[in-house]
């Protein structure tokens, strides 16, 4: 009798969420091998990730994004610590509702570079938010250089995002 409360719609919803989860946990694994030490600045990352976080606002809806950053913050959580966490989650949680904010202010056009470089920018600054409360306050003098990486990289993500879409969009249809 449980099991008939999951409809069809909602079967594929879920099963596309675990997907993506899978997807984003395997790009922020990639990326954690990418040596950045060598080309960016400390704490500067690709977000790769976010790629996917994107994709399932953009997709699925916001509450489908926001699911998927706790659950990368959990697992964060359980493989790196409680401060990896809160960076996580701080980060991933105010991105997704910036890009949710930006995507009603565009009347649910997909503006994906936009929307991108926003997420990446206040991915960082949620982030130091948290790092500056726990670890130093003098990591707040960092945001210069993270809102610099943040535009960057939001460039580079939504323009994968945007090349990978029609792909994507294949597979889950």
């Amino acid at each position: 009798m449980g099991w008939n409360i999951i409809k069809k719609g909602n079967t594929k919803k879920i099963v596309l969420t675990g997907i993506l989860f899978a997807v984003a946990l395997t790009l922020s694994f990639f990326e954690s091998l990418i040596p950045t030490s060598t080309f960016l600045p400390p704490g500067v990352k690709l977000g790769l990730s976010n790629i996917v976080t994107m994709y399932s606002i953009f997709v699925l809806g916001a509450g489908t994004g926001i699911s998927i950053v706790i659950l990368k913050g959990f697992f964060v959580f359980i493989t790196r610590g409680v401060m990896a966490s809160l960076l996580s989650m701080s980060g991933g949680l105010l991105s997704v509702l910036v890009m949710v904010v930006l995507s009603k202010i565009f009347d649910n056009k997909k503006q994906y570079l936009i929307l991108s470089i926003f997420g990446a920018i206040f991915h960082n600054v949620g982030q130091i938010i948290i790092a500056s409360i726990f670890i130093s306050d003098k990591l707040i003098y960092t945001l210069p250089i993270l809102i610099l990486s943040g535009i960057f990289m939001g460039i580079i993500t939504g323009i994968i995002l945007k090349t990978v879409l029609p792909y994507i969009n294949k597979l889950s249809s």
